[in-house]
């Protein structure tokens, strides 16, 4: 008889956790359920002169937001074709982070 309660139990404390999980996955900021960039491609990486290019499948107009590794926004554009001047940053890791359409991504650059 005890081992019915104690089941009966655990299976009420499992489906009251599921339902804060699912509550809490709802909470989740709108950019951990987009969907990533296709085919997105950043070179040269390092980029040792003062032009980055980011391609990808659908070439749309890109908000490009650069941060360094502070997590302070060096530099924002919007580029409609594949060049990003980036002449005004010092060498250094950096951090993409890359708008497309409802699309977004998030990659590594080092500038040399």
């Amino acid at each position: 008889m005890k081992q019915h309660y104690i089941l009966s139990f655990l299976l009420v404390c499992f489906l009251l956790f599921s339902n804060m999980v699912s509550a809490q996955k709802s909470d989740l900021p709108q950019y951990a359920t987009e969907k990533p960039i296709t085919g997105l491609s950043i070179y040269p990486n390092p980029v040792t002169g003062s032009k980055v290019y980011i391609s990808s499948d659908k070439n749309q107009m890109k908000e490009v937001e650069v941060y360094n590794v502070l997590g302070k926004k060096v530099l924002a554009s919007r580029i409609s074709g594949k060049e990003l001047d980036v002449s005004e940053l010092t060498p250094g890791i950096y951090i993409l982070k890359i708008k497309e359409g409802n699309t977004q991504a998030t990659r590594k650059l080092v500038v040399r």
